[in-house]
């Protein structure tokens, strides 16, 4: 499964999409420096396999590639960037 990515300067979603449908995603949207994940959602089917974990890891490839901070408004987000040490530098 790849992960891609669709930004417009304002908003974003990195997303995982499968004969059409998108069965995974992670939205979030630009302020100042920062990126701001709002929602992260995994098909059911999918769940308990990473998949999750690795939209954040691609929000946060995304955010040092472009020098921006991660603000995660989104719970799951949240935890796993709190409890992920390698995050920190990253995280506002």
């Amino acid at each position: 499964m790849t992960i891609e990515q669709t930004d417009d300067g304002k908003n974003g979603i990195f997303y995982i999409k499968e004969n059409g449908n998108i069965l995974a995603e992670m939205i979030y949207r630009h302020s100042a420096n920062n990126i701001i994940i709002e929602h992260t959602e995994v098909d059911p089917e999918l769940r308990n396999k990473g998949i999750g974990v690795k939209l954040i890891q691609a929000g946060v490839d995304y955010a040092r590639k472009n020098n921006l901070k991660i603000n995660p408004l989104c719970p799951f987000a949240k935890l796993i960037m709190k409890r992920t040490s390698e995050y920190a530098d990253v995280l506002t």
